[in-house]
């Protein structure tokens, strides 16, 4: 983008395209490759959706995301309905494990608790209950304990591959150094969706229990 005059307009014009987002409510400024969306959405899946699709933007290279959730009053559920409602969307997934995600809900907001197998079973657990009505935002605190013995040796390495098999990533531009299963990134990149992609594809390795982004976006 040429300026940040242009970087807004897009970012308000990709808001206005993305069908799960509301944008009527939403104001945008954007500075030096830094957008913030504020104001208003009618539910926490919008809120989510407007973060996505302004992060998408050719530009972008951070999101500041000042967004409140002021739900229609049909939309409005007791916690008690809201926990109910996670617990059994959670039991249809067959993805994870039964018993092991705790839910509590306090004014709307939506707190996941436990221990999971990887960060797939994690990211499906908060997208199942993201969308619930009455939720007006989710605490995702389960934690990764990995299946099995890992060989975390090789871990490293093997993210480092996976991301080289992608034409997004030029090899001699992010590093990734581990610790136990702990994931560090490093390195640029020229788009912020490529940066989330790098964490994405280092979380999909068995074996990771964290990973620290500190890839920029040049």
């Amino acid at each position: 983008m040429s300026n940040d005059s242009d970087l807004q307009q897009a970012v308000l014009a990709e808001l206005a395209w993305e069908p799960g987002v509301d944008a009527a409510h939403i104001g945008v400024t954007a500075k030096s490759g830094v957008v913030t969306l504020s104001g208003h959405v009618d539910s926490y899946a919008g809120k989510h959706a407007a973060e996505e699709a302004a992060s998408r933007v050719r530009g972008v290279k951070a999101v500041a995301e000042e967004l409140d959730v002021r739900l229609p009053f049909e939309s409005e559920r007791s916690d008690e309905d809201i926990a109910e409602a996670a617990l059994s969307r959670l039991a249809w997934d067959t993805l994870l494990p039964l018993d092991r995600v705790a839910v509590r809900v306090e004014s709307g907001w939506l707190t996941l608790t436990g221990e999971l197998d990887g960060q797939h079973q994690r990211a499906a657990a908060e997208a199942h209950v993201r969308g619930l009505l009455g939720v007006i935002g989710v605490s995702n605190q389960t934690s990764i304990k990995p299946k099995g013995a890992v060989d975390l040796t090789s871990l490293s390495d093997d993210i480092t591959h996976a991301l080289h098999r992608s034409w997004f990533f030029d090899p001699k531009l992010i590093r990734v150094t581990g610790d136990g299963g702990r994931i560090q990134l490093t390195g640029a990149v020229h788009f912020l969706r490529d940066r989330r992609l790098a964490a994405a594809t280092a979380w999909a390795a068995p074996g990771v229990t964290s990973v620290q982004n500190d890839i920029t976006v040049i």
